[in-house]
C-alpha cells in the first residue's frame, strides 16, 4: 500500500519514514518545498493554501497526517488544512486517514490544543475512514522546554507538573501498526512508559549534563496549572512505548556531560 505522509520532514516524520519503508509500505512524503531523496518519493504541497494536495493524494491508499503548525498559521494549517486534506482524500478515494494528535487536548486549556481538537473533529466528521492516535509529549520537546526554562541560569518551573515522554520511534511503530490494521474509527491514546514530575525530569537532566543549575519553583496558576499538575498531559492507556526519559538522556549525553 502507498501511504502519503504529511509533515514528513518534522520530528515524528523523520522516525516514521524509515519505519514505514521497513514495514513494506510505499511512501510518498509531503513537504512545503521540493526535496530530493533516492529512498522516498517527495512531493510539494501546502495545507494552508491547498496547493499541490490533489497531486499528492492521487493514487495513495492511506494518508498519515502528521503536519501541524503550533507557532504560526495554526488555524489555517491544522484546522482548515486538515479539512482541505480530508476533502481531497475523499475525492481521490483514499481508504484510511490516520491523524496524529496530542494527549490532553480535551483537558488542558491551551490555545494550540483547541485547534488540534477542532482538527480531530474535522477528521471524525469527514467521509474518509479514519483512526486517531493521541500521543504524549516527545522527550525532545521536554528537553527544549528545560533548556528554555534554564536559559537565565536556574531552571524555572512548576515541580508538580506531570509529563509522560514517549519516543518518536515508539510512536512511529504504533502508527505503522494502525495503518496495517485499517480504519478503527476510534481515538487511541499512547504514552511513554513512565510518568515523571517536572522536578524528577529536571534532576535526571541535570545529572546527565553534569549541571548544577538549581530548580526555581514557580507554581503555574489557574486552570492551566491545575490541569498540568493533575496529569492532563498523561494517559493510563496501554500498551505504552518502551523508551524512557533516562534512555533519551543516555543517547543524547552519554558520558560526555553538557551539549
Amino acid at each position: 500500500m502507498r501511504v502519503l505522509v504529511t509533515g514528513a520532514s518534522g520530528r515524528l516524520g523523520r522516525a516514521v519514514l524509515p519505519r514505514l519503508r521497513g514495514d513494506g509500505f510505499a511512501v510518498r512524503a509531503v513537504s512545503r518545498h521540493p526535496r530530493e531523496d533516492s529512498t522516498v518519493e517527495w512531493v510539494a504541497a501546502d495545507l494552508a493554501t491547498g496547493e499541490g494536495l490533489s497531486a499528492a493524494v492521487a493514487g495513495v491508499g492511506a494518508v498519515l497526517h502528521l503536519a501541524s503548525s503550533p507557532a504560526r498559521r495554526t488555524h489555517e494549517v491544522d484546522v482548515l488544512g486538515t479539512r482541505r486534506l480530508v476533502e481531497t482524500a475523499d475525492q481521490a478515494g483514499v481508504g484510511h486517514l490516520v491523524f496524529v494528535s496530542i494527549v490532553g487536548i480535551d483537558r488542558v486549556p491551551f490555545g494550540y490544543y483547541r485547534h488540534k481538537l477542532a482538527a480531530e473533529q474535522v477528521v471524525t466528521a469527514g467521509p474518509v475512514p479514519w483512526s486517531i492516535l493521541r500521543a504524549t509529549q516527545f522527550p525532545e520537546f521536554l528537553e527544549e522546554l528545560l533548556r528554555t526554562a534554564g536559559r537565565l541560569g536556574p531552571v524555572i518551573g512548576d515541580p508538580a507538573v506531570l509529563a509522560q515522554p514517549v519516543d518518536p520511534a515508539d510512536v512511529a511503530a504504533r502508527l505503522a501498526g494502525m495503518l496495517a490494521a485499517g480504519p478503527s474509527y476510534t481515538v487511541e491514546e499512547y504514552g511513554g512508559p513512565q510518568v515523571l514530575r517536572f522536578d524528577e525530569a529536571v534532576r535526571a537532566w541535570r545529572a546527565a549534563r553534569r549541571s548544577h543549575r538549581p530548580l526555581l519553583r514557580v507554581r503555574i496558576p489557574g486552570r492551566l496549572g491545575w490541569a498540568l499538575r493533575s496529569g492532563g498531559l498523561t494517559t493510563t492507556a496501554t500498551p505504552t512505548g518502551t523508551r524512557t526519559w533516562a534512555d533519551h538522556l543516555g543517547d543524547t549525553y552519554g558520558g560526555t556531560g553538557r551539549r
